[in-house]
């Protein structure tokens, strides 16, 4: 995608975020999309980034094994490195969550999530990450996007979801969204976003 599309594409979802670093998010979503879109080792695999109020995500949640990026110094691990990208990539086929710092720096990998899920609902047929994203942006100013195995991406804010993006159009037949109430539909470049719209 260009710059431009790739603004417009994600036009909607910046109104409906909270006061986070959208640059950061922007990233994060483009790389989730890529990762929905190519898979790895020629099989589809989901995972999480947690981004933003990293101090009280990490309070959130423990390793699950040796953290791949704990202690390496910070210019490398910037989201926007082509050498991280491809890191997380291959880091995604592991169990857990990525936490990404306001300013975009991967801190952590392979983490479990640990957020009470108190006054979260899902939609029937979402799993466990997304039960993760649902319960650590409920009790923390975090914005969590999921790439689920269906290659759908889905973006949450206060425990719930806020955007979901399909980056092949033909999925958006296959599948059902789960935005609760109204919404909007934009099309560019062989992706779909669907956005929450304000109510009112």
């Amino acid at each position: 995608m260009s710059g431009k599309n790739e603004a417009d594409i994600l036009r909607d979802i910046r109104s409906k975020v909270k006061d986070i670093n959208f640059d950061t998010l922007e990233e994060v979503v483009l790389l989730a999309v890529e990762i929905a879109r190519e898979g790895r080792e020629g099989r589809k695999i989901g995972t999480l980034f947690v981004v933003s109020d990293e101090e009280e995500t990490l309070k959130c949640s423990k390793p699950l094994i040796l953290d791949p990026l704990w202690c390496h110094p910070s210019e490398l691990k910037r989201i926007q490195n082509p050498g991280m990208r491809e890191t997380l990539k291959e880091l995604a086929q592991l169990d857990g969550a990525f936490i990404v710092s306001d300013d975009g720096i991967v801190l952590s990998g392979c983490r479990y999530i640990h957020a009470s899920i108190e006054g979260v609902q899902l939609p029937l047929g979402l799993g466990s990450r997304h039960m993760a994203a649902a319960a650590i942006t409920k009790h923390t100013r975090a914005i969590a996007v999921v790439v689920s195995e269906s290659s759908i991406v889905r973006i949450f804010d206060d425990g719930e979801i806020i955007a979901e993006i399909i980056p092949e159009l033909w999925l958006i037949r296959r599948h059902g969204l789960h935005i609760s109430g109204p919404y909007s539909a934009r099309n560019v470049e062989q992706i779909t976003v669907a956005s929450k719209r304000d109510s009112g």
